[in-house]
Order: structure tokens, then C-alpha cells, then sequence
């Protein structure tokens, strides 16, 4: 049997959006062979000109193979999920013909992945999360035994499909919940190092992922709410208030599973502070008519809270809110 080493490593990337679109193109300057799983007028202009790549001063075009089929794809090495997160579900137990015993899939997506509590001791071992992995289909058809988690630090848009502009930022955090698959992790790092990311690799997914979504988990929602941009929430005394007491929340349940946010919640809004006026990604999605990831970056947070037997008042508020903002407007998805 051939290895890695020794023939071209196959990755497929599942969306080719601004951040899979960045992926697809990253491997593909790392020399794998990458297939991308897109639809509609994404897939025609992939076909046609490939992944166009552009920047204040540069355009790269990757050249990859584009399907609607993963059968037409085939086993892959690398599987990288980069969907908006609440779109997973649907389509989960289509993608398993790219993923054989062999294949590493890579989570590169906003929220709590459907690995999360896989293998992870203490209260919620053996469960699953019911707001990204609805009875647990996620997790049957994308092994959590074979999963890594990507957190991305970057911003970036689609000026039109199959062409994705740079924004601010470069870095991705990759890394292995479990020993078995930190091989793979690491190979996959060093694919995208190589294909021009800043690449962190840690031991600590769980703690990055978290972390992440801890600053998000309140400003992302809150803007859609009031249309705000992240400083008019902050400058305002009682949203500012209310992104604390979310934030607090979500830390008892972080501490409760053994994870640690590395701050306090003021240090954390002090970070986004600086960034200063901008529009969350949820408001930018929620102006532009897209569907809305509230399951995974807010959901998640009242369902913990009620299997820990932890209150959650102030993100239950919020996100029945958001619910209703998001059914009213028809962004339900």
C-alpha cells in the first residue's frame, strides 16, 4: 500500500467559501492533489477558472478539481469541513465516500465542533451535543476518533464565487484531540504552513476552540440584535454589562468541563475593544441574507448549561431573541 510519503496527498475541501476557498488554495500550493465540494454558480466558476485568491497587492488562482458529488471526489487523505457549522447535519452522510479508515478530517468551522465532548472525561463523557450533532448523525458519519480541530484567526470575503479576498489576519491553530490522529494534525499543519498560513500547532485543541468562541459566543448575536457594530455594544454600559454576565456564564461551563479561557471576561473584551469599529460576521451574514450559525456559537451554551445543571439566564434571553430575529427574517437554515 502506497503511504503519504511516497504519492500525492488528496484533500477535499467541503465549502469553498472565503475561509475554504483560502484552505483549497493553501494545499494546492502545498502540493496536494485538492478536490473541492461546491454547487450551483461556485462550482461553475471553480470549474472554469479555478480559485482565484486576491489581495491589496497580489492574485494567486489554484487549480482544483470541483464536484457536487463526493463519490466523484473518492477517499481522500485530509477531509476539511469549512461549512457554515448549522449546515453540517444536512449533509454529513453524503460526504462519507471521501472518508476512509485512513482519512483525517479537519474541522474549520465557527463554533463547537461535533467532536467536542468525544473522549473528553468528567460529566459529559460519552454525550453529544444536540445543537451541533443532532442525535448524534453528525458523529456517525464524520468519526470523531478521526477528527482535528483548525481554529481560524482571519478574516476574509468572497467578492464573488470561486474568488476570495484577503482580509486582516493569517494564523491557523490545528491541533489533535486525541493521540491517535496527532500525526495527522501535524502533517496537515505543516501543509498549510507550507501553502502560506501562519500556522500554530497545539496539544490544547479543546482549550482553542473554546476560547474562541468564548469572545463570539456574545458579541456575534448582540450585533445582529441591535445592528451594532462592536463598539457601539461595548460603549454602551448595559449591552457592555451583558456581554460580561454571557461570558461569565459560558466560563462556569468551560470550568466545570476542565477548560480554561487563559483570561477574565474583561481582559477578553478589552482584546476586541481594540480592534474597534467592525461588524461582526454573524451582522455581516444577517445583512446579506444568509442563514445564521446560532446553534453552534450560541446554542451550544444553554444546552451545556442544562446537562451541567448550570443557569444560563442571560444567553437563554439572548438566544431565544436571536431565534425569533432570525425565524421573522426568514434566515433560518
Amino acid at each position: 500500500m502506497q503511504t503519504m510519503s511516497s504519492r500525492q496527498v488528496r484533500t477535499a475541501v467541503v465549502g469553498a467559501g472565503a475561509i475554504g476557498g483560502l484552505i483549497a488554495a493553501a494545499a494546492e500550493r502545498a502540493g496536494h492533489a485538492v478536490g473541492v465540494l461546491a454547487r450551483g454558480k461556485t462550482l461553475d466558476a471553480i470549474r472554469a477558472d479555478g480559485i482565484r485568491i486576491v489581495d491589496a497587492q497580489s492574485e494567486y488562482v489554484a487549480r482544483v478539481v470541483a464536484n457536487d458529488d463526493a463519490g466523484a471526489l473518492g477517499e481522500q487523505d485530509f477531509v476539511v469541513v469549512a461549512l457554515k457549522a448549522q449546515a453540517l447535519p444536512a449533509i454529513a452522510a453524503s460526504l462519507t465516500p471521501m472518508i476512509g479508515p485512513q482519512t483525517t478530517i479537519v474541522a474549520a468551522m465557527n463554533g463547537l465542533p461535533w467532536w467536542f465532548l468525544h473522549d473528553l472525561s468528567g460529566p459529559l463523557a460519552g454525550r453529544h451535543i444536540e445543537a451541533v450533532d443532532p442525535g448524534g448523525a453528525v458523529s456517525a458519519a464524520l468519526s470523531p476518533a478521526q477528527s482535528v480541530g483548525c481554529v481560524v484567526h482571519l478574516s476574509s470575503s468572497t467578492d464573488a464565487p470561486g474568488v476570495i479576498r484577503r482580509g486582516r489576519g493569517n494564523q491557523l491553530i490545528i491541533g489533535a484531540p486525541l493521540a491517535a490522529t496527532s500525526d495527522a494534525a501535524h502533517a496537515f499543519a505543516s501543509a498549510m504552513q507550507a501553502g502560506g498560513f501562519d500556522v500554530a500547532a497545539t496539544d490544547d485543541i479543546r482549550t482553542e476552540v473554546w476560547a474562541k468562541l468564548w469572545g463570539n459566543m456574545n458579541m456575534n448575536p448582540l450585533s445582529v440584535l441591535s445592528g451594532s457594530t462592536a463598539d457601539q455594544l461595548l460603549d454602551d454600559p448595559m449591552t457592555h454589562a451583558l456581554i460580561l454576565r454571557m461570558m461569565e456564564e459560558a466560563d462556569a461551563i468551560g470550568r466545570r468541563l476542565g477548560l480554561s479561557t487563559r483570561m477574565s471576561a474583561p481582559e477578553r473584551v478589552a482584546m476586541t475593544r481594540k480592534l474597534g469599529a467592525f461588524k461582526t460576521s454573524m451582522l455581516q451574514d444577517f445583512e446579506a441574507g444568509r442563514p445564521l450559525e446560532i446553534e453552534p456559537i450560541l446554542g451550544v451554551f444553554p444546552e451545556l448549561g442544562r446537562k451541567l445543571d448550570i443557569p444560563t439566564p442571560f444567553c437563554d434571553a439572548v438566544l431565544g431573541l436571536l431565534r425569533q430575529r432570525a425565524f421573522s427574517s426568514g434566515l433560518v437554515g
